[in-house]
């Protein structure tokens, strides 16, 4: 029994290395920002999840006891890695892109980020001088 539990163990743990490794090659080989953004995103979740269900499952089956420290450390990154490429992606598009240059949306409506009202929102307004700014 305690063999199977080891050989799940490393099995996790080489998953967790292998979601790493990919999760750092597409962030140093994909060619631009908007699709750099999901190696880390994807090697956060199921690189660092791996690892901790990983430990979770030693744990358990080792000590007898369940670790509540490596669960807490799991639900806070599931919830904000997602958060956290949604805002460095908005920054990009902001930074990056006008208006003008995205595709409409299909409702006709316009793009939350830039419609009625943003233009006073101080994370829309972008000064002409900023990095990346033509």
């Amino acid at each position: 029994m305690m063999a199977l539990a080891d050989i799940l163990i490393a099995a996790l743990l080489v998953a967790g290395g292998v979601f790493g490794l990919v999760g750092a090659w597409g962030l140093v080989r994909l060619p631009d920002m908007m699709t750099r953004l999901h190696g880390p995103t994807k090697a956060a979740t199921l690189g660092v999840g791996s690892v901790l269900i990983a430990s979770m499952a030693f744990f358990w089956l080792h000590h007898g006891h369940f670790s509540w420290h490596e669960l807490l450390i799991a639900i806070f990154v599931f919830l904000t890695s997602p958060i956290t490429g949604l805002v460095v992606a908005k920054a990009h598009m902001h930074l990056s892109w006008k208006p003008e240059e995205l595709p409409q949306p299909p409702s006709g409506a316009e793009w939350a980020t830039w419609g009625k009202g943003a233009e006073t929102s101080p994370i829309v307004t972008v000064p002409d001088d900023a990095p990346g700014r033509e």
